[in-house]
């Protein structure tokens, strides 16, 4: 059963909205409030990312980067310092 991309937006749109109040009203750091929010939004983006490939085999520029791409992220920037010096 495919998902509509549209509903899949507007899901999307709502996370993000959420997300803003979230961080508007953040209670310090590591807000749990803020962290779903987070989550929410990398949910709903995936299934929007899938709804638009599946209906139209289109995808969009952005990307979510989960904890094993950060790591990733940080090797590759200390082999470039490497190479750098």
């Amino acid at each position: 059963m495919s998902i509509d991309p549209r509903v899949a937006l507007q899901s999307l749109t709502a996370a993000l909205e959420e997300h803003l109040a979230a961080a508007s009203a953040r209670r310090g750091e590591g807000d749990p409030n803020v962290e779903a929010a987070f989550f929410a939004i990398a949910d709903a983006f995936e299934v929007y990312e899938d709804a638009l490939y599946e209906a139209y085999s289109e995808v969009t520029p952005l990307q979510v980067f989960d904890d094993e791409d950060e790591e990733d992220e940080d090797s590759l920037d200390e082999d470039l310092e490497i190479v750098e010096d």
